[in-house]
């Protein structure tokens, strides 16, 4: 829509109390959970505050308390979470106190909440405009033609094309960015004095997520609507928001301006989230090591007495065994930390760590193997082509088929990281089943240590299948719930025959835990006694547990926090220098895949756009999608952040079912002409190790 309709669905009222401090005031909140086992004490005591108008970001681990201390503004929390102590002063009134009737008059109109999945808010039976409709007109401002009228112009202004149409559509039709826009629509309907917004683009690719974004601030600017930004990503955190809570364990412990904070942090915590995240700006050669934060959040049935982060702190005193109070460190900014507080600066972040001397002594083949010589090719794909059949509507209808992969050619040298990103939907995921033989390719060629196994049978391909594992995105739904970890991994070590009796079987569970940072003792334990980070380290530990030469990571971290991402880096690196292991390292978090890869492919609709070093990708992209991606990047620097000028990449990927002729970029591309949509451009090699397709490379 364009920027003059904005008028028509404008609020009718947005002016705010000058004179008002705060349209939101937390104070001293509590909120815990009563439990079997104990009391948790998810939210501890916190004070904030969120003035007309302003971006507040809420940043910590999971576990932290954000999303308990963001449901509890709006009193969503349910048995056996409570309130126990507090005020929530939104606008003046207390919702702590509030009867249901007045809450229900805040919900919606006062304030308003976008939450990470936007499927489970919407009802999955109800077109989107019954949705909007209802959530306008019981609050009783607007009739229902006035509410559809408002509907249709807010998915407009929402950047949702026909939206007329749109309307009659069911949330499953719309992609996961679509309907985000849909619950962003719905938070703005009665135009809300505050929106909480609960990690809302967590789950999209990077392009949508920068769409997201920027749509999120424009609605800030124009509808002078004060927000509540919750995030694990530093970088979204950066590009949106002026001001920043960090918590952890269930309280604040920083407080002040973005760009102040990230800059310069005054709480160890802090310190060490932003510096166990990857720059995508900034990535020094030799440099792979992540910092990381040790141990682990303190047991929330059992909080310590003193600082709660003292246990994991590198900058600890005696004086952390007394708990710190959250105390102004200069004007604007708070801090809970004994050491700054004094005064004392923290040092500069520790860029790198050398591998441990154990993994440097041994950079070849483990338990006997021969040693990889880096460079010899390990798989060779040529001409990769996989679609799949679509059901039949009809008797006689025309076969219709999902164009996946379409005439990927790559190889991969032994002991190199090859990095593999796109957008949901581009064949990353298919094209990784299809090399570890999951899917037998429609056409083309997948050599593995020169053998073709594109077309060999079972038999021939199980003596490979030790030599190529997999780790998936979600380590729980990937291990067997009902066998302990020990039976897990021993399970592919009697299969294969690596072991020959059950002393050496436990020897080797022992040997494999141990490897990736586990006791002894997690294998008499189930995947659900332990966390996200701990089942993907069982993850690795099963896949190395026959010894491959080539590990198929697909987004291995992406469900991870950023703590919990770094350590798991640091494995896969330490891993590979121990072992010489290959890896095809799939995320759609592109300031990983430069930190992790030595090179870097782009696909986009199943074909490949770019292949390059990583460095010389992120230095210098010559495909304009492949540029697109980058300025979709959000930098955890907020001064950086407000001097970027991104590249907005408008629309979503076209079906892979009728793709577009000729290059499949070409209905996105700025650069487009006559030619781009009759011939697709081959993968050139334009400069040294540089290839692109793209009948204009560079010129974007």
């Amino acid at each position: 829509m364009a920027m003059q309709d904005l008028t028509k669905i404008a609020p009718t009222d947005t002016t705010t109390p000058q004179d008002a401090a705060s349209i939101l005031d937390v104070s001293n909140l509590r909120t815990y959970f009563y439990t079997d086992e104990g009391v948790v004490r998810a939210v501890d005591g916190i004070n904030y505050s969120v003035a007309p108008g302003e971006t507040l970001g809420i940043v910590g681990e999971s576990g932290s308390g954000k999303t308990v201390a963001a449901l509890s503004l709006m009193r969503l929390i349910e048995d056996p979470a409570r309130i126990v102590s507090g005020e929530i002063k939104f606008d003046g009134r207390d919702i702590v106190t509030m009867s249901l009737e007045e809450l229900r008059k805040v919900r919606g109109a006062g304030i308003a909440m976008v939450f990470q999945d936007p499927m489970t808010s919407l009802n999955p039976v109800l077109k989107i405009a019954r949705q909007l409709v209802e959530t306008m007109v019981v609050h009783g401002r607007l009739t229902e033609e006035q509410a559809l009228d408002r509907a249709i112009k807010l998915l407009g202004r929402m950047g949702i094309t026909a939206p007329e149409r749109a309307v009659d559509s069911y949330p499953h039709q719309f992609s996961g960015g679509m309907r985000q826009r849909v619950m962003l629509a719905m938070g703005f309907s009665n135009e809300p004095q505050l929106l909480i917004a609960d990690e809302p683009t967590t789950a999209l690719d990077v392009t949508i997520q920068a769409q997201i974004l920027e749509l999120i601030v424009e609605l800030n600017r124009d509808f002078k609507t004060a927000i509540v930004l919750i995030s694990h990503n530093l970088g979204v955190i950066a590009s949106v928001c002026s001001r920043v809570v960090v918590m952890y364990a269930g309280e604040v412990v920083e407080e002040g301006p973005t760009d102040k904070i990230l800059a310069d942090p005054r709480h160890p915590y802090t310190w060490a989230l932003i510096n166990a995240v990857p720059r995508i700006d900034r990535h020094v050669p030799g440099q792979r090591r992540l910092v990381t934060i040790e141990g682990a959040p303190p047991d929330p049935l059992n909080l310590p007495a003193g600082c709660r982060f003292a246990a994991r702190c590198p900058f600890r005193i005696e004086k952390c065994e007394q708990h710190p109070e959250l105390l102004e460190i200069s004007p604007g900014r708070k801090s809970r930390c004994w050491v700054t507080q004094a005064g004392q600066d923290l040092p500069p972040p520790e860029t790198s760590r050398d591998a441990p001397a154990e993994a440097k002594a041994r950079t070849g083949g483990h338990h006997g193997e021969t040693v990889i010589k880096r460079g010899e090719r390990l798989l060779e794909l040529r001409n990769v082509v996989k679609h799949f059949p679509l059901p039949k509507t009809t008797l006689f209808g025309k076969q219709k088929w999902v164009h996946a992969i379409n005439g990927v050619s790559l190889d991969v040298a032994q002991g190199e990281t090859v990095g593999l990103v796109g957008e949901s939907g581009c064949g990353k995921s298919t094209l990784a089943r299809v090399v570890a033989r999951i899917h037998e390719p429609t056409s083309g060629s997948v050599m593995f240590h020169g053998q073709d196994i594109a077309r060999a049978s079972q038999a021939q391909i199980r003596p490979l299948r030790r030599r190529m594992q997999m780790v998936f995105q979600d380590p729980y739904a990937s291990l067997n719930p009902r066998m302990t970890v020990g039976d897990i991994l021993g399970e592919p070590l009697r299969f294969h025959e690596i072991t020959q009796s059950e002393k050496e079987t436990r020897e080797r569970i022992a040997e494999l835990l141990d490897v990736v940072g586990l006791t002894p003792k997690a294998a008499t334990r189930y995947p659900h006694e332990f966390s996200g980070g701990q089942r993907q380290r069982i993850s690795i530990a099963r896949a190395l547990s026959v010894r491959p030469d080539f590990i198929i990571a697909d987004e291995p971290i992406s469900a991870l926090d950023v703590n919990i991402q770094a350590q798991i880096i640091n494995l896969l690196i330490d891993l590979q220098e121990r072992f010489g292991l290959t890896y095809l390292f799939i995320a759609h978090d592109l300031a990983v895949v430069r930190h992790i890869s030595d090179r870097v492919v782009v696909l986009y609709l199943g074909s490949v756009m770019e292949i390059a070093p990583a460095d010389t990708l992120f230095a210098e992209p010559l495909h304009p999608y492949t540029r697109y991606l980058i300025s979709a990047v959000p930098i955890p620097d907020a001064t950086i952040e407000a001097a970027r000028q991104r590249l907005p990449l408008q629309g979503e990927p076209p079906s892979t079912v009728d793709p577009p002729s000729g290059c499949p970029f070409r209905t996105r591309c700025p650069i487009a002409q006559a030619i781009c949509a009759q011939v697709m451009p081959p993968v050139a090699e334009v400069r040294p190790s540089h290839f692109v397709a793209c009948h204009f490379p560079g010129q974007f």
